[in-house]
């Protein structure tokens, strides 16, 4: 049933790749659907890139193995804050003003906003530097589900996601992409509620899970009865970083930004706050709560030989095998949706924002689209080969790869986006402070870890606060440095100031 349920799931994406390829046929039809994806689909594609193997192998079991049953916390704030906040603050105002200045990136947005090439090539490289331990980190949690299902080889685990993801990309592109998306959100949906039901119904049921994890102690952690089972759990202030950086952090990466560009509308941004956030709510709040009984399965796991990322895998062992075909297709799909969103990102961003424009700057669109599709091989190649590396080097746990990357990309990025959005004073040397302070702060602490602070030694802490200091620099830098020119501002800015006529439907008089 397993293998036959993966040939079915593989069969779907592929041709769904191949229906599509009418729509990638240009820059804009490849890398953003036409702007014409509408908000089911884009709600869809944001939340199942947002959400991973990193967030239900990595994130869930660790945390929840932290701070027991309160890192639901991180998935409530990850659908408050990371998902209805920025649809709300950021999705209106980027699809307009992305639209206005004709950026299908984040680089290339940067560069036409500041009228900045260097802002624009500066932007790019963090993308694509930054981005490929992201994606390591995909396979890393994808390995060890099939690993537990099949006892396959990790490397045949990697070889067969990064091969099926490039064929249904490279042929139709972010509309193929936000198709397949709309798939395994469902997949997803459906797959982490059946997970939750099992795994707490293998334990007595929810009163009686709930009941056992009060009962775990541990004096490293707490002193305090029946800490893992209460409202903040042993360490609310690591929890809130842990919050900060998985939910404010969307704001600030590129593949998550660039779902704004490719909807269809204004109007079609409400209805996909809505949806976004409910998706949030189950899927990533469920994963959270379900890594929060991850202590009651201590008796089968050795966190000192084989990590954190193995008590997700070791609380599914005991499952039906219909169960585990499901959670195989649930981790694959959240992978999958993930790595093909940072590819087109990552791609994209190489091709129009740093070889065109200073390269071939007369490149043609079918020229484009082809670079892009052959990049797409290479950034899927070199993450897969670091995947390779990482695993067998000292570096195990899925968090810190991810901790890294979003750190480096969102605190270089979210604040300098968000006030440029808003603000007409953002200036681009506030800008370059932000991207330096991120990137210099979260290399340093991925090699010189030790001669951190005690609170900031972790990748997750670090990121949350890069994100933090960045919202603080940027207003402060843009006051003690030159101005923007004025009419630069102004034409991004006069976007928002368009006028619209509607019909009247119906008119009452004063009586």
């Amino acid at each position: 049933m397993k293998i036959a349920l993966l040939v079915l799931y593989f069969a779907v994406l592929i041709g769904i790749g191949l229906y599509c390829r009418k729509h990638a046929t240009d820059v804009n039809g490849f890398v953003l659907g036409g702007r014409s994806v509408g908000p089911w689909l884009t709600a869809f594609a944001y939340g199942t890139s947002y959400f991973s193997a990193v967030v239900f192998v990595g994130y869930a079991g660790q945390f929840g193995w932290k701070y027991g049953i309160a890192a639901t916390w991180a998935g409530i704030g990850n659908a408050l804050i990371g998902s209805l906040m920025a649809w709300f603050i950021l999705g209106r105002r980027t699809r307009i003003m992305s639209q206005h200045l004709d950026s299908a990136t984040m680089p290339q947005f940067f560069g036409k906003r500041f009228g900045s090439n260097a802002l624009k090539i500066g932007a790019s490289l963090i993308i694509f530097i930054f981005m490929i331990p992201y994606t390591a980190s995909l396979y890393n949690g994808l390995s060890r589900l099939f690993g537990m299902a099949f006892g396959i080889d990790y490397a045949f685990c990697i070889l067969v996601m990064a091969i099926l993801t490039a064929i249904y990309v490279i042929a139709g592109g972010y509309m193929a992409t936000a198709i397949n998306d709309f798939i395994q959100g469902v997949v997803m949906l459906i797959g982490i509620s059946a997970v939750i039901f099992a795994v707490l119904q293998s334990k007595g049921g929810f009163i009686n899970a709930l009941d056992g994890l009060a009962r775990i102690s541990d004096d490293k952690v707490s002193q305090t009865p029946g800490i893992f089972a209460s409202f903040f759990g042993p360490d609310p202030l690591n929890l809130l970083f842990v919050v900060i950086l998985t939910s404010l952090g969307t704001w600030g990466l590129p593949q998550m930004v660039q779902k704004f560009y490719a909807i269809t509308n204004e109007q079609a941004i409400q209805k996909g706050t809505v949806i976004s956030t409910l998706f949030a709510f189950v899927v990533a709040g469920g994963c959270y709560f379900l890594g929060g009984f991850g202590r009651l399965f201590s008796d089968q796991i050795d966190i000192a030989r084989e990590g954190f990322d193995s008590i997700i895998p070791t609380m599914l062992m005991g499952l039906s095998t219909e169960m585990i075909a499901l959670v195989v297709i649930l981790v694959l799909s959240a992978s999958m949706s993930t790595l093909s969103s940072l590819v087109i990102a990552s791609s994209s961003t190489l091709t129009i924002d740093l070889i065109k424009d200073n390269f071939f700057k007369n490149m043609s669109e079918s020229r484009q689209v082809l670079l892009m599709r052959v990049l797409i091989v290479i950034f899927i190649a070199i993450s897969a080969v670091l995947a390779l590396v990482q695993y067998k080097s000292s570096v195990n746990f899925i968090a810190q790869l991810m901790g890294i990357s979003w750190g480096a990309m969102a605190g270089a990025f979210l604040a300098p986006f968000l006030y440029s959005l808003y603000s007409k004073k953002v200036t681009v040397i506030s800008c370059w402070t932000c991207f330096i302070f991120a990137t210099v702060l979260m290399t340093a602490n991925m090699f010189m870890r030790p001669m951190f602070p005690a609170i900031l030694q972790s990748p997750i802490n670090a990121g949350a606060f890069a994100m933090i200091a960045g919202l603080i620099l940027v207003p402060i830098i843009s006051l003690i440095t030159p101005s923007p020119d004025k009419n630069l501002v102004d034409n991004a800015f006069k976007c928002y100031d368009k006028e619209t006529k509607v019909p009247i439907i119906e008119a009452l008089g004063k009586e």
